[in-house]
């Protein structure tokens, strides 16, 4: 790359950043500041409330002192281990969240949790390495509080530890991140502050208080989605909120009954949005950022939900809700998310923007993508994300990856480095309409208008009970200009389960793993399938096909694909 090329892909990738994000990261990189390890007696606070079970994630903590974060299963013996430099960094980021304490069975593990409370505090010195990061500093802090609230006993080596670890983050918040790491902050102090007594720790709680009274209202929109808008990311604040309500419920003195309130109700917010971003499986449509086994399931959401006297509305402020000839769409107007589903089929479309301008790092170059699941079965899917690290990310985050349409070999939007993006899509021009005994969306993006001036790519789904058709069309909005446009392509990625045979041409029949057939036809555009990846989890990366659609015409170029199930 040229230097003049890089400096414009610097240049449109910072110059939507917030001041305070830039002063902010000279401000973390270069303040060192200390941290007073005197402590007079540490008091807690006394629940008058009841705590009520949180979710209780997948176990990881296997054996005594080996681990299995994302895929990946390692023993760490002696203190070098927390900070293994052959170990990748977001899997030592898990070691240190200590997620295993509140884990499925963790009462069966209760020795083993001890004895790692013990080994971190005494491995892992003040300041020093992965675990005195913020982030998952906040993790942890909030793990171990969680863990003393179920009935466990932190001794008093680790209660100093503990408050020695909420005063450094105090001091450490990720200002220069925002985004869903400045909520993770402001959670722990939150817990921290209200877990102990005394004037510091009700410092710590003002903080994370102000925090969360900023920074909700901006990254929770009107329609319940968190504004990064990948599920998975949604899914883990969500869960911070319940357990922020949980907390206030177990304290109500030190929460007043206003905070309460106002919690539940972004809870049920986001528990509403919660279930458009899901399949009928249960899990998670894979948009931007997006894996399963990382955040809570919408199952385990809801009934945690139900346990803290929280349930789902649909109708609140920014979600559109239609019926038409037995299908429902519900529409997440802030967050570009469509859901249409009937008994038979669910379809969540992706007109979002790719997240806040300030913060794109989670996103991907998936602008008008799509997923569909027939009779409960994946079919449609997105490419998923497996790492944040490598090559691998890179081509995660790619165009190529996604159910979506490819211009010239390049990105609907600028993704790069590991989470970073220059110039991004815009959509534009949506319509959504009662049409052929269904609905009809339509959507355009900009992406594209790097490489030729006015250069769109528009799109159309129409859904009936029985079938879904979709349109893509790639033109120039400048008709003065007749130049010829690139070879654009629409990729159709099958989930890895689906079974493909050719009928004839244009026609393959696909066979779900409950044996019901469905079937592909290119009524418009060449088609041919490839090779393609699917990474439903961190650190699994599964082999699939995809089906290709080149665009065909003079002019404006076009393709039209029907999957029938009925």
């Amino acid at each position: 790359m040229s230097s003049a090329k890089k400096a414009l892909l610097y240049w449109n990738t910072l110059r939507y950043l917030k001041p305070i994000q830039i002063y902010r990261r000279f401000w973390f990189r270069y303040y060192q500041p200390s941290l007073n390890c005197d402590l007079s007696r540490i008091h807690l606070a006394k629940p008058k409330g009841i705590w009520q079970r949180p979710v209780a994630h997948n176990q990881s903590l296997i054996e005594k002192n080996t681990f299995c974060f994302l895929n990946q299963t390692q023993e760490i013996i002696g203190g070098d281990g927390w900070n293994d430099p052959k170990l990748p960094k977001l899997w030592l980021y898990n070691l240190h969240y200590f997620d295993d304490l509140n884990a499925q069975n963790a009462s069966d593990r209760l020795e083993w949790h001890h004895q790692l409370i013990s080994r971190w505090v005494a491995e892992n010195p003040s300041t020093r390495g992965n675990g005195w990061e913020p982030y998952p500093s906040s993790l942890r802090i909030v793990n171990w509080v969680k863990w003393s609230l179920a009935g466990n006993r932190l001794g008093a080596a680790e209660l100093e530890s503990l408050y020695l670890q909420a005063r450094w983050l105090a001091k450490r918040v990720e200002w220069h991140l925002l985004g869903n790491h400045l909520l993770a902050n402001a959670k722990a102090l939150v817990f921290a502050g209200i877990f102990f007594d005394g004037d510091e720790p009700q410092s710590w709680l003002r903080l994370g208080r102000s925090i969360l009274a900023e920074q909700l209202p901006e990254q929770i929109l009107a329609d319940g989605v968190h504004f990064e808008r990948s599920p998975m990311y949604h899914a883990i604040i969500l869960e911070d909120v319940l357990d922020l309500v949980n907390l206030a419920q177990t304290f109500p003195e030190k929460l007043d009954a206003d905070y309460l309130a106002s919690m539940k109700t972004v809870g049920k917010n986001m528990l509403s949005a919660y279930e458009q971003l899901n399949h009928p499986d249960g899990k998670i449509g894979f948009f931007n950022d997006a894996a399963l086994e990382i955040a809570a399931s919408l199952s385990q959401l809801s009934n945690y939900a139900q346990s803290l006297g929280i349930d789902a509305v649909l109708r609140v402020s920014g979600v559109e809700c239609q019926q038409s000839n037995g299908l429902s769409l519900v529409h997440l107007r802030e967050a570009g998310y469509i859901h249409i589903e009937n008994s038979d089929a669910c379809a969540i479309l992706d007109v979002a923007e790719i997240g806040p301008d300030y913060l794109p790092g989670h996103a991907h170059a998936d602008t008008l993508s799509f997923e569909l699941s027939v009779f409960g079965e994946r079919l449609i899917v997105n490419g998923g994300t497996s790492t944040y690290a490598g090559a691998s990310r890179s081509y995660e985050r790619s165009t190529k990856t996604h159910s979506t349409v490819e211009v010239d070999g390049e990105d609907s939007s600028e993704v790069w480095g590991h989470f970073r993006v220059a110039n991004r899509a815009k959509p534009v021009d949506l319509t959504i309409t009662n049409a052929n005994q269904g609905f009809e969306v339509s959507c355009a993006h900009n992406g594209y208008q790097r490489l030729i001036s006015g250069l769109m790519h528009a799109r159309t789904w129409n859904m009936s009970t029985k079938d879904l058709v979709v349109g893509d069309r790639v033109y120039r909005g400048d008709e003065k200009n007749a130049k010829a446009l690139p070879r654009s392509v629409a990729r159709y990625v099958l989930h890895p389960s689906v079974r493909v045979s050719l009928v004839n041409i244009n026609h393959w029949e696909l066979q779900l793993p409950n044996q019901s057939l469905v079937q592909l036809r290119v009524h418009s555009g060449n088609a041919y399938l490839e090779k393609s990846t699917y990474a439903p989890e961190f650190g699994i990366s599964q082999e699939t096909q995809c089906m290709v659609v080149e665009l065909v015409g003079n002019g404006t170029l076009s393709s039209q694909v029907q999957i029938q199930w009925g």
